[in-house]
C-alpha cells in the first residue's frame, strides 16, 4: 500500500517527503480574520482531495481542521488531533478554563483520535468525558537519540575550544523563543545571583523572539551581560548541548518540551521550573531539579549545587540520557504507527484499482 502525503501550514517552506504543500493564512490568535479564509481554503482542499486520514496540530490548526473535516468524516475520513499541551491545566488561569476547555470538549466529538503527549493531559482527557473516538498517549514528538548524544571528555574540551570556552567555564544552555511563557527573566536573575559565587558561569541562550531585546537590556541592567551569550537562531544544538554542564528550562507552561528531551539525551542534568511537561521528564534529585517558576533563590541554589558537585552532575546526566530513550524518535514513531494502523483498520471503502491512500497533516 502506498501513501500520498499533503501538508497545510502557514508559510511556503520546502518540506521533504511530501507530495503537496498548501500555504494557509493560519494565525495563532482566534481573533484574526485571516483564520476565516484559512478555514474556507482548508475545507475546499479537504473536500476536493478526499483524504483517508487527517492529522492536525496546534490549537488553531486543530480547531480549523476539525471543523473543516466534519463532512469528510461522514465519508469515512479519520481525523486525529495532537494536543501539544492543553491550555487548561492544573494551575492555569480561570479564563483558560472558561475559553479553551468547553471548545476542546465540543471539538473532541469531531475527532476520531485525540493524542496527548503527557500523562496529566491524558488523564484529564479521560476524566473529562471527551467524546473522541479514541484517546491516546504518545511520548511527545520524539528526539533523535543518535543525533543528540553525549560526548567524551576529550571531545568536549576540543569543542569548547572551538566555541571559545575553557575548562573552567560552567556552561548552562536554554534553547527557546524569547516570549513571556518561556520566562527568560528568571534565568537572568538567577545568573545575577551566581555572580561572584560562580565566576565561570555562562548562560547560553539560543533563540529569537519578541522579548529578546528586553532580556538583553535586563542583563545589562543587572551587570551580567558578560555572563550571558545571546546566540540567536541556531541549527547546531546537537553540537552545543553536549559541551555544556547543564541545561535550564524556565517556562511557565509546557506540554512535553523538545529542548529538555534533547538536552537529556546529550547527558545533561536539568534545572527547570515546575509544570506538567517538566514534571514528567525530570526525575527530581536523580536527573535534575524542579523549582517553582518565580523562585529565583532556589533556582540559583540548584545551579550552585551542580557546579560544586561535579560527580553528582555527571551521574544525573547519565541517568537523564537513559531516561530520554523512552522519548526517542524510534519509540514515538512506533506508537504513532500503531495508532495509524488501528484507525486505518476501521476505514471501510469500496474496492478500487487505486493502490494509494492519502494522508493530510
Amino acid at each position: 500500500m502506498g501513501w500520498e502525503v499533503h501538508v497545510a501550514a502557514s508559510g511556503a517552506l520546502d518540506l521533504p517527503y511530501t507530495d503537496a504543500k498548501f500555504d494557509l493564512p493560519i494565525h495563532r490568535s482566534p481573533l484574526k480574520k485571516e483564520n476565516v479564509s484559512a478555514y474556507r481554503m482548508l475545507k475546499a482542499i479537504i473536500d476536493k482531495e478526499g483524504y483517508d486520514m487527517i492529522h492536525c496540530h496546534t490549537p488553531m490548526g486543530g480547531a480549523l481542521a476539525r471543523l473543516a473535516a466534519r463532512e469528510a468524516r461522514t465519508r469515512g475520513t479519520k481525523v486525529i488531533y495532537t494536543a501539544h499541551g492543553f491550555h487548561f491545566f492544573k494551575g492555569a488561569p480561570l479564563l483558560n478554563w472558561l475559553l479553551y476547555y468547553p471548545v476542546e470538549r465540543w471539538l473532541s466529538a469531531h475527532t476520531d483520535c485525540l493524542v496527548t503527549i503527557n500523562e496529566e493531559d491524558y488523564g484529564r482527557a479521560g476524566r473529562s468525558a471527551f467524546k473522541a473516538g479514541m484517546i491516546a498517549h504518545v511520548h511527545g514528538v520524539g528526539v533523535d537519540t543518535g543525533w543528540y548524544a553525549p560526548i567524551g571528555e576529550e571531545e568536549k574540551t576540543a569543542r569548547r575550544e572551538r566555541f571559545n570556552y575553557g575548562p573552567d567555564h560552567f556552561l548552562l544552555i536554554y534553547a527557546a523563543e524569547f516570549n513571556s511563557n518561556k520566562n527568560h527573566r528568571l534565568l537572568i536573575y538567577s545568573i545575577a545571583k551566581l555572580k561572584g559565587k560562580v565566576p565561570g558561569a555562562r548562560l547560553l541562550l539560543a533563540g529569537e523572539g519578541p522579548l529578546l531585546n528586553e532580556c538583553r537590556a535586563l542583563a545589562i541592567q543587572l551587570g551580567v551581560a558578560h555572563m550571558i551569550e545571546f546566540l540567536g537562531y541556531r541549527d547546531d544544538l546537537d553540537e552545543l548541548y553536549p559541551m555544556c554542564d547543564a541545561a535550564v528550562a524556565s517556562s511557565i507552561r509546557e506540554g512535553l518540551p523538545v529542548n529538555v528531551m534533547e538536552a537529556m539525551a546529550c547527558g545533561l542534568p536539568i534545572v527547570a521550573t515546575r509544570n506538567r511537561g517538566h514534571n514528567e521528564l525530570i526525575d527530581e534529585g536523580r536527573t535534575g531539579f524542579i523549582v517553582e517558576a518565580g523562585d529565583v533563590e532556589s533556582f540559583a541554589s540548584r545551579l550552585q549545587l551542580l557546579y560544586y558537585f561535579r560527580d553528582s552532575r555527571r551521574r544525573m546526566g547519565g541517568r537523564g540520557a537513559e531516561r530520554a530513550r523512552r522519548y526517542s524518535l524510534e519509540q514515538v514513531m512506533g506508537e504513532l504507527g500503531e495508532m495509524y494502523l488501528t484507525l486505518m483498520s476501521e476505514v471501510t471503502r469500496e474496492e478500487s484499482e487505486d493502490q494509494y491512500r492519502r494522508a493530510y497533516l
